[in-house]
């Protein structure tokens, strides 16, 4: 989820993947040009807003999934959505999801329905995660050309599905409440609990977020305890110990590799901040609310592209998609 600010020309040392959300407001049409922003051998350029959101609709950005051509599917928290952005801006709705009957309010503790992570097939099959207290809704849901969603993987109700990732033939899931990672074919069927390691766990909210495959390993990030966790993929596909390979991240939700080893871009949803962490630990700011961060929920790297969402979440009006170029 996120926090936000305007674009400045500033380094500095830095210290949920789902919103607390609820908090309407109209969002600024204005566009936003940023100048270049410096961190020690990272540079990111050309920071601008592609698209700005309706937060009065409930359209508080959460995931993003790039696709070819430059577009990307973004889920929305509490407008139970998944939109497409095309390159200039556009922004078309694919689902909304139904409220269950009675509205919902057993959603593990949000409360309110909500839809969170997006993910892509190689083959070009868009899934989202929707998050609605009871089963039979509660799932990895396909986005399908006839509009009409369908539930791939079924989930039980009490979970909190946060961030989904196609791994070649399996998704795996974030449980945010259970302090879970999931896995199910990606055929669809019956999901399996694939790590339950108590550093996954939450502190009273938030525990597992964020979630990305890096070299051999699945990483996630942990709300609660402010830490970026590696998993090891052990022999058969089970998991192994969790190792943490960060600290000090308070409120963070997504998080993405540069592309340089382990440095990691970790969007800290409760301040508003886009945090670089080095291979080697350290640590710099990149983006925070002087930037126009307000609640940043995620970002993803491809290639030169780095995209950002802010949900304005927590605080601000202002949820929107920014794109910048990355220079090592």
């Amino acid at each position: 989820m996120s926090l936000l600010r305007s674009t400045g020309l500033r380094r500095r040392t830095a210290t949920l993947g789902l919103a607390v959300l609820l908090a309407a407001g109209a969002t600024a049409p204005d566009a936003l040009a940023a100048p270049a922003h410096r961190a020690a051998g990272t540079h990111l350029v050309d920071v601008r807003v592609v698209a700005r959101f309706d937060r009065s609709a409930g359209q508080a950005a959460e995931s993003i999934a790039p696709e070819p051509g430059g577009s990307v599917v973004i889920g929305m928290i509490p407008a139970r959505q998944v939109v497409r952005v095309a390159p200039d801006g556009a922004v078309r709705v694919l689902v909304t999801m139904p409220l269950p009957p009675g509205g919902g309010g057993t959603t593990p503790v949000i409360g309110t329905p909500v839809v969170t992570g997006v993910a892509r097939s190689g083959r070009g099959d868009v899934y989202f995660l929707y998050s609605a207290g009871q089963g039979g809704l509660t799932g990895i849901w396909q986005v399908r050309p006839s509009g009409a969603p369908r539930l791939v993987v079924p989930l039980p109700a009490d979970t909190m599905p946060n961030a989904l990732v196609v791994d070649g033939d399996r998704f795996l899931v974030t449980d945010s409440t259970g302090g879970r990672i999931w896995q199910a074919p990606l055929r669809g069927g019956a999901a399996s609990v694939w790590s339950a390691d108590p550093a996954l766990a939450p502190a009273g909210f938030f525990g597992a977020n964020g979630l990305k495959v890096h070299d051999g390993a699945v990483w996630a990030s942990n709300s609660d305890h402010g830490t970026i966790v590696r998993i090891p993929v052990a022999a058969g596909g089970g998991a192994g110990r969790a190792q943490v390979r960060a600290g000090g991240l308070a409120g963070i939700d997504d998080f993405d590799f540069t592309g340089r080893g382990t440095e990691i871009f970790a969007a800290i949803n409760q301040t508003g901040k886009l945090v670089r962490i080095g291979s080697d630990g350290t640590r710099e700011t990149l983006l925070d609310a002087e930037d126009g961060m307000q609640g940043t929920t995620a970002v993803v790297v491809r290639g030169n592209r780095v995209y950002v969402t802010n949900g304005a979440n927590l605080a601000g009006n202002n949820p929107d998609l920014l794109l910048a170029r990355l220079r090592r």
